[in-house]
């Protein structure tokens, strides 16, 4: 099941599985107002949605037009989306909800725009709509999606997908337990189980961890500051009685405090094809691109007649923090999304969007300990960051790089391997699973337990990093399991959309 799961998860982009997800929510909602299982009508709900959607739509346009920003139209949908499911649907008669709908929904894109440093937006963009509606206007969103017997299912089976999807479980976790201690420690004596049911079944709880908590832009970028940040939200939403929008809203600032983020325009200098249907492009950031070697980017590139998998893509930094220049590794399949598509067309002087630097997939602190790269085809890249680091810094580390690809063809940056192998002494073992043509001291076949243990004798001293296609990742992580090396010595690379 869970492999199925995973099948379906990887053919989508994070945020179209988003976007269905709250579209599913509120046609079941539509579906439940119909047989009077909710506290509004159906023609009220499907009226809100549109006024909501609408106005999130045309504020979008106008801030992105009048900041020279890249519109963003899945963003908008998306918030608008989420105001629907939080705030409770008004009669067309009613003025002053008309008003607020449209109040909260233009101040929620606004934010994105007017309260951003560096071009990236600091708040959760529906929290702060809802947030500065009850403070100028009084009203309060009910946040009546999570409080409805009727959708719970819907809420936890779909945001879970969503949450498997971006691999948060530590951040669901740590809020989880964190918001639910801050409950039954500040109950009243003998009724702590009652509001703890109470909590999880009737209020904003589960949309918020699941939905709200994990919004990728406005997240910190490691695991130890994602447990805080969880922390931090969790007390203020559990024990303060904060408002949901206000305990994120609170969270939000404690993530740009402990990680600043800004936005990058980044301008194409050259591109290469660096082996069969792959290529990398050469970028030069309009500000200094602070990293760690292995870690990845959201990029943004707009274009017209987006297909269903948008146009946004996570994808690791192939290029070295000791480079001026930013280094983007790409293999094309066909068929080619909408996004490749634009991306390969791209010329010298064309310019894409980045941002939010994170991920985990880095180097030990510890320069003794002994590694091992495991990487199948493009998943490569964030071990040519790595390897380019080691040289031009001169870092003395035991590295050994198991690189697996169909044919000698499809090997990309062999000239980087190479100069480590003299340089700094890194071992690489090139393994071919379809090479027509035995290749003179490479390995014929998959990398497997015999490979592994033929080249790595030590190899239960080793921490091992594996990046390549998933189910790639999934079977080494469990070849290496059965081989005795601790779970806490295989590091995985794993990004939200692999789509």
């Amino acid at each position: 099941m869970l492999s199925f799961v995973d099948t379906f998860l990887n053919k989508i982009t994070m945020y179209r599985l988003v976007l269905q997800y709250l579209m599913v929510l509120l046609g079941a909602a539509a579906i439940a107002s119909l047989f009077g299982l909710l506290s509004f009508s159906f023609f009220d709900l499907i009226f809100s949605t549109a006024i909501i959607l609408a106005t999130c739509w045309i504020s979008n346009a106008v801030f992105a037009r009048g900041f020279g920003a890249a519109r963003n139209v899945e963003s908008a949908y998306i918030t608008g989306f989420i105001l629907a499911l939080i705030v409770s649907p008004v009669a067309p008669s009613d003025g002053a909800g008309v008003g607020f709908l449209i109040f909260v929904s233009a101040w929620a894109m606004a934010s994105k725009y007017i309260f951003a440093i560096g071009k990236k937006h600091i708040f959760n963009p529906a929290a702060f709509g809802v947030a500065l509606g009850a403070l100028m206007l009084g009203q309060s969103a009910t946040w009546w999606v999570a409080s409805s017997t009727v959708l719970m299912p819907l809420v936890v089976i779909g945001g879970f997908l969503v949450v498997h999807k971006i691999r948060r479980f530590d951040l669901v976790a740590a809020f989880s337990v964190v918001a639910l201690t801050a409950v039954v420690v500040t109950s009243s004596s003998g009724g702590a189980l009652t509001h703890l049911a109470q909590t999880v079944l009737y209020s904003p709880f589960s949309f918020l961890t699941l939905v709200m908590l994990t919004e990728p832009l406005t997240m910190p970028p490691s695991r130890f500051l994602r447990v805080g940040y969880a922390a931090i939200v969790g007390v203020l939403f559990g024990s303060l009685y904060l408002s949901p929008e206000l305990a994120l809203l609170v969270g939000n600032i404690f993530v740009y405090i402990v990680s600043p983020k800004r936005r990058f325009i980044l301008t194409l200098v050259e591109k290469n094809k660096i082996a069969d249907a792959t290529y990398e492009f050469v970028f030069a950031p309009d500000h200094t691109l602070s990293f760690r070697p292995g870690q990845y980017l959201e990029w943004t590139l707009g274009h017209p007649a987006a297909d269903n998998r948008g146009n946004r893509r996570f994808f690791t930094i192939a290029s070295s923090p000791t480079e001026k220049t930013v280094r983007l590794g790409v293999k094309f399949y066909a068929p080619e999304s909408s996004f490749k598509q634009a991306l390969l067309a791209m010329q010298p002087d064309d310019t894409i969007s980045a941002a939010q630097v994170a991920g985990d997939f880095v180097m030990p602190r510890d320069k003794k300990k002994k590694l091992v790269f495991i990487a199948g085809g493009i998943g490569v890249t964030p071990f040519r960051s790595m390897v380019q680091y080691l040289i031009d810094t001169k870092e003395e580390r035991a590295v050994t790089l198991l690189y697996s690809n169909k044919t000698v063809n499809e090997v990309a940056y062999k000239d980087v391997f190479d100069q480590a192998k003299r340089e700094i002494g890194m071992k690489t073992v090139y393994a071919f699973t379809d090479e027509p043509n035995p290749v003179p001291n490479a390995h014929n076949g998959f990398i497997d337990r015999a490979l592994i243990e033929r080249e790595l004798p030590d190899y239960k001293d080793c921490v091992f990093y594996i990046s390549g296609p998933h189910g790639m990742v999934v079977a080494f992580k469990k070849t290496l399991s059965d081989m005795g090396v601790s779970r806490f010595n295989i590091k995985t690379d794993y990004f939200p959309g692999f789509a």
